[in-house]
């Protein structure tokens, strides 16, 4: 997985930076920095109103996904939830919200989520690339919209928002140049 997944990242990488320039990307990704998830997903009575993981984007760079015949997970798009059909000879690639940030949003991170099945158990393998909690994100060239920020500082600020606020807020909390908070009429 390891191997697949920085393979897919430096082509993803080569496509804004050129091949020779993405060969070292992305910066302080290592065997020890990266992890492997493997969940299960109980049958559940009460699918219908029942998600298996809520929906959110993935805090990594990239994440590879092997999912069994059962399905469960869905796309944000913009016409809505898309369910993801299983293949048995595919592996599904999320781009995480560092990526969106390494690539100035040329790149986007995808909302998902997992909803349960009534009748079945769910399998499903991840493999997330992460960088280590000192290294810099980065740029894939400037200007960029986010300021610069270390990927220990970004899973920090997402932590501290999902205890206050219930969820993660993400790169919105890392622009230059942040929105003004919307007013509320009274």
């Amino acid at each position: 997985m390891s191997r697949v997944a920085k393979t897919v990242a430096v082509a993803l990488a080569g496509s804004l930076l050129g091949h020779d320039e993405a060969a070292a990307f992305p910066a302080g990704c290592g065997e020890t920095t990266c992890y492997l998830r493997l969940n299960r997903y109980p049958a559940c009575p009460f699918a219908a109103n029942t998600f298996g993981l809520v929906p959110h984007t993935d805090s990594d760079f990239l994440t590879v996904l092997s999912q069994d015949q059962v399905g469960g997970l869905q796309l944000m798009t913009d016409a809505g939830w898309v369910a993801v059909k299983p293949r048995p000879d595919a592996l599904i690639v999320n781009i995480g919200d560092l990526f969106q940030a390494w690539s100035n949003n040329l790149y986007k991170s995808v909302e998902h989520k997992v909803v349960a099945n009534a009748a079945a158990e769910r399998f499903s393998a991840a493999y997330f690339l992460c960088p280590s909690y000192d290294s810099l994100v980065g740029t894939c060239g400037e200007p960029s919209p986010y300021r610069d920020f270390t990927f220990g500082e970004y899973r920090r600020k997402v932590q501290e928002d999902v205890k206050r606020t219930g969820r993660k807020i993400g790169l919105p909390n890392f622009l230059k140049h942040r929105p003004p908070p919307q007013s509320r009429p009274a």
